[in-house]
Protein backbone atom coordinates (compact mmCIF):
# COMPACT_ATOMS: atom_id res chain seq x y z
CA UNK A 1 0.00 0.00 0.00
CA UNK A 2 2.92 2.28 1.20
CA UNK A 3 6.52 2.43 1.33
CA UNK A 4 8.40 5.72 1.86
CA UNK A 5 12.12 5.44 1.93
CA UNK A 6 13.71 8.75 3.37
CA UNK A 7 17.18 9.58 4.65
CA UNK A 8 15.60 8.76 7.89
CA UNK A 9 14.91 5.09 7.15
CA UNK A 10 11.82 3.29 5.77
CA UNK A 11 8.36 3.07 6.80
CA UNK A 12 5.30 1.53 4.85
CA UNK A 13 2.46 -0.62 5.51
CA UNK A 14 3.09 -4.47 6.11
CA UNK A 15 1.48 -6.78 2.79
CA UNK A 16 1.84 -6.36 -0.56
CA UNK A 17 3.84 -6.04 -3.12
CA UNK A 18 8.13 -5.32 -2.70
CA UNK A 19 8.57 -2.49 -2.97
CA UNK A 20 4.84 -0.80 -2.63
CA UNK A 21 5.01 -2.13 0.84
CA UNK A 22 7.15 -3.20 3.89
CA UNK A 23 7.30 -6.52 3.05
CA UNK A 24 10.30 -8.96 4.62
CA UNK A 25 12.12 -8.57 1.17
CA UNK A 26 12.00 -4.87 1.49
CA UNK A 27 13.25 -5.00 5.56
CA UNK A 28 16.21 -7.39 4.66
CA UNK A 29 17.34 -5.34 1.78
CA UNK A 30 17.27 -1.87 4.17
CA UNK A 31 18.90 -3.35 7.05
CA UNK A 32 21.65 -5.27 4.85
CA UNK A 33 22.28 -1.71 3.26
CA UNK A 34 22.84 -0.09 7.02
CA UNK A 35 24.03 -3.15 8.45
CA UNK A 36 27.12 -2.82 5.26
CA UNK A 37 27.30 0.95 6.07
CA UNK A 38 28.41 0.70 9.73
CA UNK A 39 30.21 -2.02 8.96
CA UNK A 40 32.20 -0.73 5.94
CA UNK A 41 33.13 2.25 8.39
CA UNK A 42 34.88 0.10 10.41
CA UNK A 43 33.17 1.17 13.62
CA UNK A 44 32.25 -1.25 16.43
CA UNK A 45 30.31 -4.46 14.70
CA UNK A 46 27.46 -4.25 16.99
CA UNK A 47 24.08 -3.31 16.75
CA UNK A 48 21.37 -2.74 19.11
CA UNK A 49 17.78 -2.97 17.94
CA UNK A 50 14.62 -2.13 20.25
CA UNK A 51 10.75 -2.10 18.91
CA UNK A 52 7.52 -0.83 20.07
CA UNK A 53 4.25 -3.53 20.60
CA UNK A 54 2.99 -3.67 17.16
CA UNK A 55 1.85 -6.89 16.26
CA UNK A 56 4.44 -6.74 13.52
CA UNK A 57 6.63 -5.98 15.38
CA UNK A 58 8.45 -9.43 16.51
CA UNK A 59 8.76 -10.85 12.85
CA UNK A 60 10.19 -7.24 11.46
CA UNK A 61 13.07 -8.01 14.28
CA UNK A 62 13.56 -11.24 13.48
CA UNK A 63 14.01 -10.17 10.02
CA UNK A 64 16.69 -7.42 10.92
CA UNK A 65 18.63 -9.24 13.44
CA UNK A 66 18.57 -12.28 11.40
CA UNK A 67 19.77 -9.76 8.31
CA UNK A 68 22.67 -8.15 10.42
CA UNK A 69 23.69 -11.43 11.80
CA UNK A 70 24.33 -12.77 8.30
CA UNK A 71 26.57 -9.10 7.94
CA UNK A 72 29.02 -10.69 10.85
CA UNK A 73 27.19 -7.78 13.28
CA UNK A 74 26.68 -9.13 16.24
CA UNK A 75 23.10 -7.83 17.87
CA UNK A 76 22.31 -6.65 21.16
CA UNK A 77 18.11 -6.77 21.16
CA UNK A 78 16.26 -5.05 23.45
CA UNK A 79 12.73 -6.38 22.66
CA UNK A 80 10.40 -4.04 23.66
CA UNK A 81 11.43 -0.50 24.87
CA UNK A 82 11.55 2.98 23.81
CA UNK A 83 13.17 5.02 21.43
CA UNK A 84 15.54 6.86 23.47
CA UNK A 85 15.96 3.84 25.60
CA UNK A 86 17.87 2.34 22.46
CA UNK A 87 19.31 5.05 21.78
CA UNK A 88 20.76 5.33 25.24
CA UNK A 89 21.35 1.85 25.05
CA UNK A 90 23.96 2.26 21.35
CA UNK A 91 25.92 4.81 23.10
CA UNK A 92 26.19 2.62 26.53
CA UNK A 93 27.31 -0.63 24.65
CA UNK A 94 29.78 1.05 22.39
CA UNK A 95 27.66 -0.28 19.49
CA UNK A 96 28.21 1.27 16.23
CA UNK A 97 24.40 2.16 15.49
CA UNK A 98 21.03 1.83 16.30
CA UNK A 99 17.84 0.31 14.66
CA UNK A 100 14.03 1.80 15.99
CA UNK A 101 11.66 -0.67 14.54
CA UNK A 102 8.40 1.56 14.68
CA UNK A 103 6.33 3.48 12.72
CA UNK A 104 5.70 5.83 15.96
CA UNK A 105 2.26 7.69 15.95
CA UNK A 106 1.30 5.53 12.37
CA UNK A 107 -2.02 3.47 12.63
CA UNK A 108 -1.12 -0.63 13.64
CA UNK A 109 -0.57 -1.50 10.06
CA UNK A 110 2.39 0.62 9.51
CA UNK A 111 6.21 -0.19 10.33
CA UNK A 112 9.33 1.06 9.86
CA UNK A 113 13.00 1.13 10.35
CA UNK A 114 14.64 4.39 12.20
CA UNK A 115 18.45 4.15 11.85
CA UNK A 116 21.28 5.27 14.80
CA UNK A 117 24.62 6.30 14.55
CA UNK A 118 27.36 5.41 17.05
CA UNK A 119 25.88 8.52 18.87
CA UNK A 120 22.85 6.84 19.33
CA UNK A 121 21.16 9.64 17.69
CA UNK A 122 19.69 9.72 14.21
CA UNK A 123 22.00 9.80 11.05
CA UNK A 124 22.23 12.48 8.76
CA UNK A 125 20.89 13.45 5.51
CA UNK A 126 24.53 12.67 3.67
CA UNK A 127 24.99 9.12 5.88
CA UNK A 128 21.15 8.24 4.75
CA UNK A 129 21.83 9.09 0.97
CA UNK A 130 24.61 6.87 1.09
CA UNK A 131 22.45 3.71 2.97
CA UNK A 132 19.70 4.63 0.40
CA UNK A 133 22.55 4.03 -2.45
CA UNK A 134 23.78 0.84 -1.04
CA UNK A 135 20.14 -0.42 -1.23
CA UNK A 136 19.44 0.71 -4.21
CA UNK A 137 22.78 -0.92 -5.78
CA UNK A 138 22.14 -3.88 -3.41
CA UNK A 139 26.53 -3.27 -2.68
CA UNK A 140 26.46 -6.17 0.35
CA UNK A 141 27.90 -9.00 0.78
CA UNK A 142 27.16 -11.58 3.19
CA UNK A 143 29.72 -13.46 6.02
CA UNK A 144 30.87 -16.57 5.83
CA UNK A 145 29.54 -19.05 8.13
CA UNK A 146 31.98 -19.16 10.41
CA UNK A 147 32.06 -15.10 10.56
CA UNK A 148 28.34 -14.93 11.60
CA UNK A 149 27.44 -12.31 14.39
CA UNK A 150 26.15 -12.69 18.00
CA UNK A 151 22.78 -12.38 19.41
CA UNK A 152 22.46 -10.76 23.07
CA UNK A 153 18.79 -10.29 24.48
CA UNK A 154 18.87 -7.73 27.07
CA UNK A 155 14.75 -7.21 27.33
CA UNK A 156 14.43 -5.77 30.63
CA UNK A 157 18.24 -3.93 31.74
CA UNK A 158 18.42 -0.78 29.59
CA UNK A 159 15.13 0.40 31.09
CA UNK A 160 16.20 0.30 34.39
CA UNK A 161 19.54 1.59 33.09
CA UNK A 162 17.64 4.75 31.09
CA UNK A 163 15.80 5.25 34.23
CA UNK A 164 18.27 5.30 36.51
CA UNK A 165 19.94 7.96 34.60
CA UNK A 166 16.56 9.99 34.92
CA UNK A 167 16.89 9.69 38.50
CA UNK A 168 20.97 10.78 38.48
CA UNK A 169 19.33 13.75 36.97
CA UNK A 170 20.13 16.85 39.47
CA UNK A 171 16.87 18.78 38.33
CA UNK A 172 15.00 15.72 39.25
CA UNK A 173 13.70 15.72 42.44
CA UNK A 174 12.42 12.40 43.59
CA UNK A 175 12.12 13.88 47.26
CA UNK A 176 9.74 16.54 46.24
CA UNK A 177 7.67 14.52 43.73
CA UNK A 178 7.11 12.05 46.40
CA UNK A 179 5.63 14.17 48.93
CA UNK A 180 3.15 15.52 47.05
CA UNK A 181 1.53 11.95 46.66
CA UNK A 182 0.39 12.51 43.12
CA UNK A 183 -2.30 10.46 41.49
CA UNK A 184 -2.15 10.15 37.78
CA UNK A 185 -3.75 8.03 35.01
CA UNK A 186 -1.69 7.05 32.35
CA UNK A 187 -2.32 5.98 29.08
CA UNK A 188 0.23 4.17 26.30
CA UNK A 189 -1.68 3.16 23.76
CA UNK A 190 -1.18 -0.26 24.39
CA UNK A 191 2.68 -0.32 23.49
CA UNK A 192 5.94 -0.36 25.30
CA UNK A 193 5.13 3.46 27.18
CA UNK A 194 2.76 0.68 29.38
CA UNK A 195 5.93 -1.02 30.68
CA UNK A 196 8.54 1.95 30.54
CA UNK A 197 6.06 5.11 32.17
CA UNK A 198 4.39 3.26 35.17
CA UNK A 199 8.11 1.98 35.91
CA UNK A 200 9.40 5.12 36.12
CA UNK A 201 6.14 6.33 38.14
CA UNK A 202 7.25 3.93 40.69
CA UNK A 203 10.80 5.21 40.21
CA UNK A 204 10.08 8.73 41.10
CA UNK A 205 7.93 7.75 43.87
CA UNK A 206 4.41 7.82 42.56
CA UNK A 207 2.25 5.22 44.05
CA UNK A 208 -1.35 6.21 42.64
CA UNK A 209 -1.19 5.31 38.79
CA UNK A 210 -4.41 4.39 37.05
CA UNK A 211 -3.30 2.54 33.67
CA UNK A 212 -5.65 2.75 31.15
CA UNK A 213 -4.47 1.16 28.18
CA UNK A 214 -1.03 -0.11 29.26
CA UNK A 215 -1.27 -3.39 27.97
CA UNK A 216 2.13 -3.93 25.94
CA UNK A 217 -0.07 -5.71 22.75
CA UNK A 218 0.07 -3.85 20.24
CA UNK A 219 -3.72 -3.06 19.53
CA UNK A 220 -4.26 0.33 19.42
CA UNK A 221 -7.25 1.51 21.17
CA UNK A 222 -7.31 4.97 19.23
CA UNK A 223 -5.89 6.75 17.40
CA UNK A 224 -1.75 6.75 18.41
CA UNK A 225 -0.88 9.66 17.84
CA UNK A 226 -1.70 12.18 20.67
CA UNK A 227 -3.82 14.11 20.26
CA UNK A 228 -6.44 16.07 21.73
CA UNK A 229 -9.03 14.32 19.57
CA UNK A 230 -7.76 11.20 19.99
CA UNK A 231 -7.72 11.58 24.01
CA UNK A 232 -11.18 11.29 25.00
CA UNK A 233 -10.99 8.42 27.12
CA UNK A 234 -8.49 9.75 29.87
CA UNK A 235 -10.05 13.38 29.52
CA UNK A 236 -13.74 11.49 30.87
CA UNK A 237 -11.55 9.82 33.18
CA UNK A 238 -9.65 12.49 34.88
CA UNK A 239 -13.07 14.76 34.71
CA UNK A 240 -14.90 12.08 36.19
CA UNK A 241 -12.31 11.38 39.04
CA UNK A 242 -9.56 13.01 41.46
CA UNK A 243 -6.46 13.36 40.04
CA UNK A 244 -3.86 15.51 39.84
CA UNK A 245 -2.59 14.45 36.02
CA UNK A 246 -2.98 12.76 32.77
CA UNK A 247 0.34 11.27 31.08
CA UNK A 248 -0.17 10.24 27.30
CA UNK A 249 3.04 8.45 24.79
CA UNK A 250 2.82 7.62 21.82
CA UNK A 251 3.61 3.67 20.67
CA UNK A 252 7.73 4.29 21.19
CA UNK A 253 7.40 6.90 23.59
CA UNK A 254 9.61 9.57 22.40
CA UNK A 255 6.23 12.20 22.30
CA UNK A 256 5.00 13.45 25.49
CA UNK A 257 1.23 14.89 25.88
CA UNK A 258 -0.60 16.15 29.48
CA UNK A 259 -3.57 16.19 30.28
CA UNK A 260 -4.48 18.94 33.16
CA UNK A 261 -6.39 17.76 36.65
CA UNK A 262 -9.70 19.57 34.87
CA UNK A 263 -9.79 17.08 32.04
CA UNK A 264 -8.65 19.59 29.49
CA UNK A 265 -5.33 18.93 27.33
CA UNK A 266 -2.46 20.69 27.86
CA UNK A 267 -1.28 21.45 24.42
CA UNK A 268 1.37 19.46 22.88
CA UNK A 269 3.32 22.49 21.98
CA UNK A 270 3.09 23.22 25.90
CA UNK A 271 4.57 20.10 26.94
CA UNK A 272 8.30 21.36 25.66
CA UNK A 273 7.37 25.33 27.02
CA UNK A 274 6.58 24.17 30.59
CA UNK A 275 9.34 22.04 30.99
CA UNK A 276 11.97 24.63 29.15
CA UNK A 277 10.71 26.68 31.67
CA UNK A 278 11.64 24.88 34.86
CA UNK A 279 15.51 24.38 33.25
CA UNK A 280 15.69 27.77 32.56
CA UNK A 281 14.37 28.38 36.12
CA UNK A 282 16.85 26.44 37.71
CA UNK A 283 19.84 27.23 35.42
CA UNK A 284 19.50 31.55 35.62
CA UNK A 285 18.62 31.58 32.00
CA UNK A 286 20.10 29.62 28.62
CA UNK A 287 19.36 28.88 24.81
CA UNK A 288 16.53 26.77 23.30
CA UNK A 289 15.74 25.19 20.05
CA UNK A 290 12.83 23.98 18.53
CA UNK A 291 11.47 23.52 14.99
CA UNK A 292 10.04 26.38 12.51
CA UNK A 293 6.63 25.19 13.12
CA UNK A 294 6.56 25.00 17.35
CA UNK A 295 4.65 27.50 19.39
CA UNK A 296 6.10 31.06 19.85
CA UNK A 297 5.65 30.34 23.50
CA UNK A 298 8.50 28.92 23.67
CA UNK A 299 10.86 31.76 22.56
CA UNK A 300 8.72 34.03 24.44
CA UNK A 301 9.83 32.44 27.75
CA UNK A 302 13.18 31.49 26.83
CA UNK A 303 13.60 35.56 26.35
CA UNK A 304 11.86 36.01 29.56
CA UNK A 305 14.93 33.85 31.58
CA UNK A 306 17.44 35.72 29.39
CA UNK A 307 18.32 33.37 27.16
CA UNK A 308 18.17 33.62 23.25
CA UNK A 309 15.81 31.21 20.94
CA UNK A 310 16.77 29.64 17.77
CA UNK A 311 14.56 28.05 15.12
CA UNK A 312 15.76 24.74 13.24
CA UNK A 313 14.20 22.89 10.05
CA UNK A 314 11.59 20.43 10.79
CA UNK A 315 12.98 17.14 11.46
CA UNK A 316 14.78 15.84 14.58
CA UNK A 317 18.25 15.74 13.78
CA UNK A 318 18.19 18.89 12.43
CA UNK A 319 17.02 20.12 15.89
CA UNK A 320 20.23 18.24 17.34
CA UNK A 321 22.00 20.07 14.96
CA UNK A 322 21.14 23.52 15.81
CA UNK A 323 20.98 22.31 19.54
CA UNK A 324 25.08 21.67 19.48
CA UNK A 325 25.10 24.74 17.53
CA UNK A 326 23.94 27.36 20.20
CA UNK A 327 24.73 25.32 23.08
CA UNK A 328 21.28 24.81 24.12
CA UNK A 329 20.39 23.66 27.57
CA UNK A 330 16.71 21.90 26.20
CA UNK A 331 14.77 21.43 23.01
CA UNK A 332 12.47 19.67 20.97
CA UNK A 333 9.50 19.90 18.89
CA UNK A 334 6.02 21.18 19.06
CA UNK A 335 4.88 17.75 18.98
CA UNK A 336 5.66 17.28 22.62
CA UNK A 337 9.20 16.28 21.77
CA UNK A 338 11.30 17.04 24.59
CA UNK A 339 15.32 16.71 23.90
CA UNK A 340 17.44 17.70 26.86
CA UNK A 341 21.22 17.06 26.41
CA UNK A 342 22.39 16.65 29.66
CA UNK A 343 20.59 12.57 29.34
CA UNK A 344 21.09 12.46 25.42
CA UNK A 345 20.17 14.14 21.85
CA UNK A 346 16.97 12.38 21.24
CA UNK A 347 13.42 12.91 22.41
CA UNK A 348 12.42 11.38 25.09
CA UNK A 349 8.81 11.10 26.49
CA UNK A 350 10.42 9.01 30.28
CA UNK A 351 13.01 12.54 30.92
CA UNK A 352 10.25 14.79 30.28
CA UNK A 353 7.77 13.22 32.32
CA UNK A 354 10.35 13.38 35.78
CA UNK A 355 11.11 17.28 34.85
CA UNK A 356 7.66 17.88 33.97
CA UNK A 357 6.70 16.37 37.71
CA UNK A 358 9.49 17.74 38.94
CA UNK A 359 8.23 21.30 37.66
CA UNK A 360 4.79 20.75 39.57
CA UNK A 361 5.97 19.87 42.84
CA UNK A 362 7.70 22.97 42.62
CA UNK A 363 5.28 25.09 41.84
CA UNK A 364 2.87 23.33 44.37
CA UNK A 365 -0.10 24.28 42.49
CA UNK A 366 -2.56 22.41 40.32
CA UNK A 367 -1.88 21.51 36.39
CA UNK A 368 -4.33 24.03 34.94
CA UNK A 369 -2.32 26.62 36.95
CA UNK A 370 0.36 26.17 35.91
CA UNK A 371 -0.78 26.08 32.04
CA UNK A 372 -2.72 29.28 32.98
CA UNK A 373 1.02 31.20 33.34
CA UNK A 374 2.40 30.81 29.73
CA UNK A 375 1.59 32.98 26.77
CA UNK A 376 -1.52 31.45 25.14
CA UNK A 377 -1.12 30.56 21.43
CA UNK A 378 -2.82 28.23 19.25
CA UNK A 379 -2.02 26.26 15.75
CA UNK A 380 -4.00 25.85 13.10
CA UNK A 381 -2.34 23.13 11.14
CA UNK A 382 -4.35 22.82 7.15
CA UNK A 383 -2.53 21.09 4.35
CA UNK A 384 -3.77 21.95 0.49
CA UNK A 385 -3.21 18.90 -1.74
CA UNK A 386 -1.48 19.60 -5.59
CA UNK A 387 -1.85 17.68 -8.35
CA UNK A 388 1.59 15.81 -9.62
CA UNK A 389 2.39 18.59 -12.38
CA UNK A 390 2.79 21.49 -10.02
CA UNK A 391 6.00 22.97 -9.14
CA UNK A 392 5.75 23.25 -5.71
CA UNK A 393 9.23 25.41 -5.13
CA UNK A 394 7.87 27.64 -7.54
CA UNK A 395 4.61 28.01 -5.72
CA UNK A 396 6.59 28.50 -2.29
CA UNK A 397 8.96 30.97 -4.24
CA UNK A 398 5.55 33.34 -5.12
CA UNK A 399 4.28 33.24 -1.70
CA UNK A 400 7.67 34.40 -0.62
CA UNK A 401 7.58 37.46 -3.28
CA UNK A 402 4.38 38.19 -1.85
CA UNK A 403 5.06 38.64 1.83
CA UNK A 404 8.48 40.25 0.80
CA UNK A 405 7.79 43.12 3.23
CA UNK A 406 7.80 40.77 6.11
CA UNK A 407 10.26 38.78 8.13
CA UNK A 408 10.32 35.36 6.03
CA UNK A 409 13.02 31.87 6.77
CA UNK A 410 13.81 29.96 4.02
CA UNK A 411 15.72 27.27 5.62
CA UNK A 412 12.52 24.68 5.43
CA UNK A 413 9.80 26.12 3.20
CA UNK A 414 8.95 29.28 3.70
CA UNK A 415 7.91 30.77 7.45
CA UNK A 416 6.49 34.08 7.66
CA UNK A 417 6.55 36.33 10.74
CA UNK A 418 3.92 38.86 11.35
CA UNK A 419 4.08 41.47 14.55
CA UNK A 420 1.72 39.03 16.33
CA UNK A 421 1.49 35.55 14.47
CA UNK A 422 3.38 33.57 12.07
CA UNK A 423 2.69 31.11 9.18
CA UNK A 424 4.61 27.87 8.21
CA UNK A 425 4.54 26.46 4.90
CA UNK A 426 6.38 23.56 4.20
CA UNK A 427 5.85 20.59 1.24
CA UNK A 428 5.90 17.34 2.02
CA UNK A 429 8.58 14.96 1.03
CA UNK A 430 6.98 11.86 0.09
CA UNK A 431 3.46 13.52 -1.63
CA UNK A 432 2.56 16.68 -3.51
CA UNK A 433 1.27 18.33 -0.16
CA UNK A 434 1.86 21.57 0.94
CA UNK A 435 1.41 21.71 4.87
CA UNK A 436 0.48 24.63 6.17
CA UNK A 437 1.23 26.15 9.77
CA UNK A 438 -0.23 29.15 11.53
CA UNK A 439 -0.14 30.52 15.05
CA UNK A 440 -1.84 33.30 16.95
CA UNK A 441 -3.21 34.27 20.35
CA UNK A 442 -6.80 34.16 18.66
CA UNK A 443 -7.64 30.58 17.74
CA UNK A 444 -9.59 32.01 14.08
CA UNK A 445 -7.22 34.56 13.49
CA UNK A 446 -4.87 31.41 13.79
CA UNK A 447 -7.61 30.09 10.91
CA UNK A 448 -7.64 32.86 9.31
CA UNK A 449 -4.29 33.44 8.26
CA UNK A 450 -4.19 29.60 7.12
CA UNK A 451 -7.00 30.19 4.88
CA UNK A 452 -5.54 33.19 3.76
CA UNK A 453 -2.53 31.83 2.65
CA UNK A 454 -4.53 28.92 0.77
CA UNK A 455 -6.58 31.20 -1.37
CA UNK A 456 -2.95 32.65 -2.42
CA UNK A 457 -1.90 29.16 -3.20
CA UNK A 458 -4.66 28.36 -5.36
CA UNK A 459 -4.62 31.71 -7.00
CA UNK A 460 -1.03 31.38 -7.62
CA UNK A 461 -1.88 28.03 -9.44
CA UNK A 462 -4.64 29.19 -11.44
CA UNK A 463 -2.73 31.92 -12.98
CA UNK A 464 0.17 29.57 -13.88
CA UNK A 465 -2.41 27.22 -15.11
CA UNK A 466 -3.89 30.28 -17.41
CA UNK A 467 -0.66 31.66 -18.93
Amino acid sequence: MALIKSISGIRGTIGGQPGDALTPIDVVLFTAAFGSWIRDAGGSPKIVIGRDARPSGDMVSKLVTATLQGLGLDVVDLGLSTTPTVEMAVTAEGAGGGIILTASHNPVQWNALKLLNAKGEFISGQDGEEVLRIAEAKSFSFAEVKKLGNYTLKEEEYLDYHIQKILDLPLVDVDAIRAQNFSIVVDAVNSSGGIAIPRLLKALGVTQVKEMYCEPNGQFPHNPEPLPEHLTDICREIKNGKYHLGIVVDPDVDRLALISDTGEPFGEEYTLVAVADYVLQANGGGNTVSNLSSSRALRDVTEKQGGSYAAAAVGEVNVVEKMKETGALIGGEGNGGIIYPELHYGRDALVGVALFLSHLAKWGKSVAMLRSKYPNYHISKNKIELTPDIDVDRVLQEIQQRYAKHDINTIDGVKIDFEQEWVHLRKSNTEPIIRIYSESSSPSTAEHLSKKIISDIKEIISTKADQ
